[in-house]
């Protein structure tokens, strides 16, 4: 029996967006659920913005005050995609209204908010699934089975990367991103979460990393109206850049593998170029988002000149088999959407979590406020 869940967004810029397509493609993708989400109520202070969505996406009602949605005995489960610093205020406060959460990384600035909106899910015994979408690409999925069947022996070391353009144009908006009390700690926040949730799904604990980070843009134009996005502000008020443009971090796992996850948003001619090389005693296995639907594996005895092949992901793999039949067709960035809303339906209708948790979050923050303090005090650090 299928039964209706309210659904509200707070915060309608692209994120919400995202959130709000993936909900309506539930039912195409995953006929089984035994929740069909209902589109209750969305939220954001930009004037206009909300009835917008409402008449685009056919929400129920809008408004510009996320306390309404918290206060709405309509809204049963709600996306939090608003801006970073946000996301504790949010997160807590809907979890305490009893409302399930399904919330963008980093959930947050510090892991002290991560830790209390976990916290205040854990109290409310509602359910939370956080945004770490790339691990969520079924060819990730199966070079997580791949390693963990000791398909390339040993684990030796890993190489992730998150290299991004986004912010490289001098003209880009000083918006919330840019700003140490609105968007944390830049690019660690933005992209090298999902690069330390990714090192941690396929390899483990991280036991101590140490950092290097820089501000490669200095100064950008403050914004003259409301912004979504990355938009270009040409002309206006100078303001400095307070968060970094650049990480590069040294990592150790508890399995005694090494790693280098390196994070850029400022790079010219690199557009969403994400992946991660893994080695083993006996292989290795390479993956780019960019060529979502392969793996590049290596796995033999012959340890010298061993070749690699590419293998393409299939219907076997993850969910691949809800958005294609047969493989080599190609997923995109949205479908990876549309199995994290899966994940948390399923989350709810079961009462058991499924995909990336507050948990995970957490995980992942402790490891940037740990990069953080390995910059400024020039350290190795301890996660434990």
């Amino acid at each position: 029996m299928v039964s209706t869940l309210g659904i509200a967004v707070v915060g309608f810029g692209w994120m919400g967006r995202v959130h709000t397509q993936a909900y309506a493609r539930l039912p195409h993708h995953f006929p089984q659920l035994s929740l069909r989400p209902e589109l209750v109520a969305v939220a954001d202070e930009v004037p206009g913005r909300a009835e917008e969505a409402a008449g685009q996406y056919g929400f129920a009602s809008a408004t510009r005050d996320w306390r309404d949605v918290a206060a709405d005995p309509r809204v049963q489960a709600v996306s939090v995609t608003a801006p970073n610093f946000l996301h504790r205020e949010i997160g807590v406060a809907m979890a305490e209204a009893g409302k399930h959460v399904w919330i963008e990384k980093p959930v947050g600035l510090t892991a002290e908010d991560a830790r209390a909106v976990a916290d205040a899910v854990g109290k409310a015994g509602v359910q939370g699934t956080v945004g770490f979408n790339y691990r969520n690409a079924p060819a990730v999925e199966a070079a997580r089975e791949l390693v963990a069947a000791g398909e390339i022996g040993r684990v030796t070391h890993v190489r992730i990367r998150l290299f991004s353009d986004y912010a490289a144009h001098p003209d880009g908006a000083l918006t919330w991103r840019y700003e140490r009390e609105r968007g944390g700690n830049g690019v660690l926040g933005d992209l090298a979460s999902h690069g330390v949730d990714l090192a941690r799904y396929l390899l483990g604990d991280i036991k101590s990393l140490t950092a290097d980070t820089a501000i490669f843009v200095p100064e950008r134009a403050r914004p003259t109206g409301a912004t979504a996005g990355h938009t270009r502000a040409a002309g206006g008020e100078l303001g400095a850049v307070e968060n970094d443009d650049y990480v590069n971090c040294l990592l150790r796992f508890t399995s005694g593998a090494r790693g280098v996850l390196e994070a850029c948003r400022v790079s010219v001619g690199e557009q969403n170029n994400y992946g991660f090389e893994i080695h083993g005693t006996t292989g290795a296995v390479f993956w780019d988002y960019r060529r979502m639907g392969e793996l590049a594996v290596s796995r033999g005895s012959s340890y010298q000149d061993q070749p690699v092949s590419t293998v393409y992901v299939g219907p076997g793999h993850g969910e691949y088999g809800a958005f294609q039949p047969g493989a080599a067709n190609s997923m995109g960035y949205d479908d990876l959407k549309v199995i994290e809303a899966y994940h948390f339906l399923r989350s709810i209708a079961e009462g058991i979590p499924y995909g990336a948790t507050p948990a995970d979050a957490v995980a992942s923050a402790v490891a940037l406020d740990a990069m953080a303090r390995s910059a400024a005090q020039r350290t190795w650090v301890s996660l434990a």
